[in-house]
């Protein structure tokens, strides 16, 4: 009877160190998830909030469904054939195709690098007085030096403890206001497109489906010591990459879904429309009192510090991967990759004459991007030379191209509407 006691104790404890296995392959997500709550995505939630209300929730939906499809596939292809998506793209496709895509990711990434080191220099702004263009050089130096003297490691911990600041300043924020619920609910599962507010839509789902995001999280899933050494390790280690990914994406989509909650409630109900967010911060100290301005500042900075730091590390392997590297810090490629984005970021910034509306059209670039990272993950997902017995099943790759089509669809959507107003 003892022997049996302690039989059934053992399996207990093996079942719940089982449960427990789940939690060491988190990461990669939530570093991902970092690059899509970025001051690029302040700026569209509160515009999208402030200007439509609640009408505007389900474009977060639908981009946080496309992302989950999407980074759950390049994942798959960053476990199963251990290249990043550069990697991939510059081993089995032609040059004429995989360069000048790269090329536009990298630019893509640069676009990012803007409104993350532009929304921490407003942050820096908002709380020390620190003029814009001195706070962006502050932010970048901050951002270069983590990058080129902290491991990996220190890094992601760091940044899993920024996402975890940020999603606690959002809930906090919620209490303080009336939320209309029905209204809202409504809103996450209601597709409209009121008028004039085609660009917003657009940068709402650039802000959430990042191109340099698919290249990033096809790098750091492999910074990961898994066992991917047989076909059912690898298995394994997929089965966990999808709660990794369901878990971090949810995360995002609710920080995303409070941003717009609170435009909402705050900014539309009082016929106000945010077009700066230093102006939202001085909205939010009457409304909601001077702690939740202080608050939503911090969370500003944390935001474009730990999602400038993703941006960077995006572009370094985006360009390692086009001479067949992965993303190594100590790498010349990798660092070229770094500079290129954070400085060439850096630069643009002086040239904007309004930081809130160069957040807006930097993330609608990101949009305009998309199509060309996404037919190019599919091609290479749904190849059996590419990923063996991982391949896309159809019904996944039709999926995926749908996403690819409807993103499409949208950026010539928006494109009429621009001409239509000219």
């Amino acid at each position: 009877m003892k022997n049996l006691i302690k039989d059934l104790k053992r399996k207990d404890h093996k079942r719940y160190l089982g449960g427990l296995e789940v939690f060491k392959y988190i990461g990669p997500g939530l570093l991902v998830t970092v690059g899509f709550i970025d001051p690029g995505n302040w700026a569209s939630n509160f515009a999208a909030g402030s200007d439509f209300g609640y009408a505007l929730l389900w474009v977060v939906t639908l981009s946080t469904i496309m992302l989950i499809i999407l980074q759950h596939n390049v994942a798959h292809l960053g476990i199963a054939t251990g290249l990043c998506l550069s990697e991939a793209a510059t081993e089995y496709t032609p040059k004429w195709i995989s360069r000048p895509v790269l090329g536009t990711a990298v630019l893509a990434s640069v676009s990012t690098s803007l409104a993350e080191i532009l929304g921490g220099a407003i942050a820096l702004e908002m709380l020390f007085k620190i003029p814009i263009s001195l706070g962006a050089i502050i932010t970048t130096a901050f951002v270069l030096v983590m990058l080129f003297t902290n491991s990996y490691k220190k890094i992601e911990r760091a940044i899993i403890a920024f996402v975890s600041v940020i999603g606690v300043s959002f809930i906090y924020e919620l209490f303080l206001v009336d939320i209309e619920w029905p209204l809202a609910a409504r809103g996450w599962v209601t597709p409209t497109i009121p008028e004039g507010s085609m660009l917003i839509v657009m940068s709402v789902i650039g802000a959430v489906v990042m191109p340099h995001n698919l290249f990033l999280h096809s790098e750091v899933i492999q910074s990961h010591e898994y066992n991917k050494q047989d076909p059912s390790s690898i298995r394994k280690v997929m089965k966990y990459e999808l709660f990794d990914t369901l878990f971090s994406m949810i995360v995002g989509w609710a920080i995303n879904s409070a941003m717009i909650l609170l435009a909402a409630a705050t900014f539309f109900q009082t016929g106000t429309s945010v077009d700066e967010l230093q102006q939202a911060k001085a909205l939010l100290d009457p409304l909601l009192g001077n702690q939740a301005g202080v608050i939503f500042a911090v969370a500003l900075l944390l935001a474009g510090l730990s999602s400038t730091i993703t941006s960077g590390m995006a572009a370094g392997s985006i360009v390692s991967g086009i001479f067949k590297e992965s993303y190594n810090i100590r790498d010349s490629h990798s660092q070229i990759g770094v500079l290129i984005s954070l400085l060439l970021g850096l630069l643009l910034i002086f040239f904007i004459g309004d930081p809130f509306r160069g957040l807006i059209i930097s993330q609608m670039v990101l949009s305009i991007q998309l199509p060309f990272t996404v037919f190019l993950q599919v091609s290479l997902t749904s190849s059996k030379r590419v990923m063996g017995p991982y391949v896309n099943k159809m019904h996944t790759t039709v999926i995926l191209y749908a996403i690819a089509g409807i993103v499409t669809i949208l950026n010539i959507m928006l494109l009429v509407s621009a001409f239509t107003e000219l």
